[in-house]
């Protein structure tokens, strides 16, 4: 489709004359070319004032709008609060509220898109009269466009706000019960979690989606947010045969994962030693995650087995706020932490950044959402001569500045896609809300199970030392954009008592409810924990009842969007150094260590190219793993599944000793006919006896090495009812010559 079309499809129709004229852009450029044959000077200045004065149009458009929407807002909560502390509050008054946040909700839903929408177009046309013309403008465009940076609007501070007034509507001004850290207390829980990719187009849309049934989780009412707040760095720790790396793709009981983890900016001295372990569901036990918190003072030291927790156990005794068990499971954790450190030689390897919205309800864990933009992976290891995080147990060079211009490209990979959790923590046979099950079946996000921010760290950027990938290795290159779900979008409350669409892409939407809370990872205030404690979380999401039913191995040819061509976020990132191509990925793929580079390095800059556009959606790349190198799948091996191996091979071993008896029987105490019978019976009896034998040991590899299979096999049994049937046909046919020979 072309992107034409697609804006005048996609376009608020109240503000039709506010978005960029790009037909007519499109159309002054052929008109130029047309008449005179050749690109003047003249024209392009009269080209790029057109264009100057259409972002003049929109940026001024947005910047009143955002600010029209904020004393909108704060209209609503002045009249929230009146009618909080009046004595003759009606329902009707929360219920005019609720329907006036619910257009403030559509209007920054729309606002976003406008933010998107013009956006694509002004790369797209300055890209067309590049192409066309061959007066490169890029450069300069792009400092105007600096000069006024309507895309750059963040609505994270407006949806915290939002959220808030809006969950106090909804529960008509009644308080939450529980605390706001959802039973912080509380350090063992099980719950199911399913993961999910959400295309950037649909992070704002799914954030204020969500909104209307969970409020977004704040953890210091009185203080004003901050972007650093919702800031969550952790380091992982591997050694260099990547052991963690290798255990927790492929699933292996006992399989651990060790990071340190700190909440907010550089200056956060509360760091957090977690260690995550993972247990089949065969032991009868839970996965699990265990952490305590330690001065960043004290982490080298500790890393280099310098200094212990003695100390803290000591003060936590003497305060007296934990029981004996407490303090001794603590007291284990850490000395557990620090021997597999020092034993294993665990050292820093890969850090993970991203910002964190959390929603729940406070004090209620069963639904529990969060979502993590700006997700980026950056190398800490030493391994390769080059110093990063030398003798320190971090690499001071960045801290939260995304997207972090500073590293080479070789050092980070900026993650395309937001990455969604559900958590659900229901009663046996429970059903989860009908909303999530709307939500995660939507066009809003597509299910990746088991994906792993440190797993995707290692195998993009360290490649070159691991032979094993994660499942999702086919899946970055597709779109995962779908058609729009009907049931799961934005919409805009009617006078008549019905929703309209807050955009023309879809129609008959109802209007969704959604609140938002804590998430355990974001127990912070001002960025950090207040409890000194550690916790546990189940992270399988075996049988889980969100999961859709598609496979999860592979996935069918992706929809085609709206846009044939997509253009990234404009990029603040450097451009590519060292003259690397970034499109090797439609190219012949290169065997050897770094195919890998070749086929990764898309999904780490696809949002980094200002004026770089893709080609059609609908096409499907299918990407050939390099010689040496396995995709992990998500095989789950239980013993039972050995015993079932072995009694399949025991069936058949008591088939070939029944035939076996028989054979010898014949052989013993029949005639010379029997006794040929019997030879033939052997044979069979034998040939069963091999066939199961090779067939046991052959599904045993597989199923060692978590192969998909097929571990059916219909030429031997075939084959073996068909020398069975000649050995019977033929001892039948010997018999009866023999009682024929013998008649007189």
């Amino acid at each position: 489709m072309k992107f034409g079309h697609q804006l005048k499809t996609s376009l608020y129709p109240e503000w039709v004359f506010y978005y960029v004229a790009y037909d007519q852009l499109k159309a002054e450029l052929k008109t130029r070319l047309a008449q005179n044959g050749v690109w003047t000077e003249d024209d392009e200045s009269a080209f790029a004032e057109l264009l100057e004065k259409e972002l003049d149009k929109v940026y001024s458009f947005q910047k009143v709008k955002s600010g029209e929407i904020m004393r909108r807002l704060q209209h609503a909560r002045q009249e929230v609060e009146e009618i909080i502390q009046s004595n003759e509050t009606q329902n009707e008054d929360y219920v005019l509220l609720e329907e006036e946040l619910a257009h403030i909700i559509a209007d920054v839903h729309d606002l976003a898109k406008f933010t998107r929408l013009n956006y694509t177009g002004f790369l797209k046309i300055i890209k067309k009269h590049d192409k066309l013309t061959r007066w490169i403008l890029k450069p300069i465009f792009l400092v105007r466009l600096n000069s006024k940076p309507f895309y750059k609007e963040n609505y994270d501070s407006l949806i915290v706000k939002l959220s808030s007034l809006y969950d106090t509507v909804r529960t008509r001004g009644k308080a939450h019960g529980g605390d706001s850290s959802a039973g912080g207390s509380q350090q063992a829980f099980v719950r199911q979690t399913t993961k999910y990719w959400v295309h950037p187009d649909n992070i704002t849309e799914l954030k204020l989606i969500i909104l209307k049934h969970l409020p977004v989780l704040v953890f210091n009412p009185n203080k004003e947010f901050n972007p650093a707040d919702s800031a969550i760095s952790s380091v992982y720790f591997d050694n260099e045969d990547f052991e963690l790396y290798m255990g927790r793709l492929e699933k292996s009981e006992g399989a651990e994962a060790l990071r340190l983890r700190w909440y907010g900016g550089m200056d956060q001295q509360q760091i957090f030693v977690e260690r995550k372990t993972h247990r089949e569901d065969w032991t009868g036990e839970k996965s699990v995650k265990a952490r305590f918190p330690i001065k960043e003072k004290y982490v080298n030291a500790f890393l280099r087995g310098e200094y212990t927790m003695e100390a803290t156990i000591a003060k936590m005794r003497a305060e007296g706020k934990k029981s004996e068990k407490e303090i001794a499971e603590f007291e284990q954790l850490s000395s557990e932490c620090q021997y597999g450190i020092l034993t294993k030689n665990y050292v820093p390897t890969m850090r993970t950044f991203y910002n964190r919205t959390a929603f729940q309800l406070p004090g209620d864990a069963r639904v529990r959402i969060s979502l993590d933009t700006e997700l980026t992976l950056i190398r800490e290891d030493n391994l390769d001569g080059r110093t990063r995080s030398g003798i320190n147990w971090r690499r001071m060079d960045i801290g939260i500045d995304w997207p972090f211009n500073q590293l080479e490209d070789d050092d980070v990979c900026r993650f395309p896609y937001a990455v969604l959790e559900v958590k659900l923590q229901t009663q046996h046979g429970q059903e989860p809300p009908e909303w999530v099950r709307e939500l995660v079946n939507s066009h809003l996000v597509e299910s990746v199970p088991k994906f792993s921010k440190f797993i995707h760290g290692v195998s993009t950027l360290i490649e070159h030392r691991v032979q094993l990938f994660p499942f999702w290795y086919h899946q970055m290159d597709v779109d995962i954009r779908k058609p729009t779900s009907k049931n799961m979008s934005i919409s805009r409350p009617d006078p008549s008592g019905y929703s309209t669409p807050a955009n023309t892409t879809s129609d008959d939407d109802r209007e969704l409810r959604i609140t938002t809370t804590e998430e355990e990872d974001n127990a912070y205030h001002g960025g950090a924990r207040t409890a000194q404690e550690y916790d546990w979380e189940d992270e399988d999401d075996e049988e889980n009842p969100l999961e859709p039913s598609t496979s999860w191995i592979q996935r069918p040819q992706s929809y085609s969007s709206a846009s044939s061509e997509q253009a990234p976020l404009l990029d603040r990132h450097h451009p590519p150094r060292r003259g690397k191509n970034r499109n090797y990925l439609i190219a012949p793929l290169k065997p050897g260590a770094d195919t890998l580079r070749y086929l990764f390095r898309r999904s780490k800059d696809r949002m980094r190219q200002p004026l770089q556009e893709e080609g059609p959606s609908s096409q499907t790349t299918y990407l050939i793993t390099p010689p040496g190198r396995k995709i992990a799948s998500l095989v789950r091996v239980e013993p039972k599944v050995f015993f079932a191996n072995e009694r399949t091979f025991l069936s058949w071993l008591q088939f070939s000793v029944l035939l076996g008896g028989l054979a010898l029987g014949l052989l013993n105490f029949g005639d010379k006919i029997s006794r040929i019978s019997a030879g033939l019976f052997t044979f069979v009896a034998l040939s069963f006896m091999v066939y199961a034998l090779a067939t046991y040991h052959w599904r045993a590899y597989k199923i060692r090495n978590r192969e998909l299979g097929p571990f059916d096999d219909r030429i031997g049994p075939t084959l073996l009812c068909f020398i069975l049937l000649t050995a019977m046909v033929t001892n039948f046919f010997l018999q009866w010559d023999y009682e024929k020979k013998k008649r007189p």
